[in-house]
């Protein structure tokens, strides 16, 4: 619209100012700019700013000119609409995270790095989270029945998970071998790795993360939970049938990744 702030004020005003400044509830900004009754002061200060400003309009309406629609851009208002520009203006924009290429990494699984970034973002509803805002629930893991649930416990202190973790990685890290959260992002992000191992180290975490939570909401839900040696055996298959996928693509530096894996298996 060619009164951009005109019809902001209109917008701002609300039923109670349209009805104080004479104005009809279904005027157009023209009729509000033009329209006969005036006063010289209101008690509101904003509306007194607004007759000012409406005032001050007068001069730009008699040119008959048709209005049109202007989109908002970043660089301001346009008549071209951008499904681009619109998302950026809407979305709230905040500082990329150093580890965001280490969770969306290539040939990953798309489905398992959305709930590590979950993870990695602590905003999974792990039972210490719930507790805050309904209070009095039960906060103990549901699956190693000995602690209270958090991220931290869940990935992997707990002696259930640690046991998948273990049998994940325990071969290729050896003595750097942890299962303490913190040390294990360090794990997944550092770059100096070896390609390989780093793909294989990053994507059992992925899968291990993935399964474990689905695991443990099939418990919180009274489903019937996988046994421990048959969750090891699926995660172990799913892991090599990807690592087959990646060997068939030939990347550079992983044409010996599945035998790199199966090495590391104790």
């Amino acid at each position: 619209m060619k009164n951009r702030k005109a019809a902001t004020f209109l917008y701002l005003l609300g039923d109670r100012g349209i009805i104080d400044m004479g104005i009809r509830r279904a005027a157009t900004v023209e009729e509000a700019v033009l329209r006969v009754r005036r006063r010289r002061w209101y008690c509101a200060a904003v509306l007194n700013d607004i007759e000012a400003d409406l005032t001050a309009l007068q001069g730009h309406i008699g040119n008959k000119m048709e209005d049109t629609n202007l989109w908002k851009h970043e660089s301001g208002f346009k008549s071209n609409f951008s499904t681009f520009e619109t998302w950026r203006m809407v979305r709230e924009t905040r500082t990329q995270c150093d580890w965001v290429k280490d969770i969306w990494f290539s040939q990953a699984t798309p489905k398992f790095s959305f709930i590590a970034w979950l993870a990695m973002l602590d905003t999974m509803p792990t039972m210490d989270r719930v507790s805050r805002w309904n209070q009095g629930v039960d906060t103990i893991c549901v699956l190693c029945k000995n602690a209270h649930e958090s991220r931290d416990h869940l990935f992997f202190e707990c002696s259930f998970t640690s046991q998948v973790w273990e049998h994940l990685v325990k071969g290729i890290l050896s003595n750097d071998y942890t299962k303490d959260w913190h040390e294990v992002v360090q794990l997944i992000t550092d770059s100096s790795m070896e390609k390989k191992k780093l793909f294989c180290i990053r994507y059992a975490f992925q899968a291990a993360v993935n399964t474990l939570w689905r695991e443990r909401n099939k418990i919180k839900h009274d489903d019937k939970p996988m046994l421990l040696h048959a969750l090891k055996k699926m995660l172990d298959k799913g892991i090599r049938n990807k690592l087959s996928l990646v060997k068939a693509i030939r990347g550079k530096g992983m044409e010996e990744v599945l035998q790199f894996w199966f090495s590391t298996r104790l």
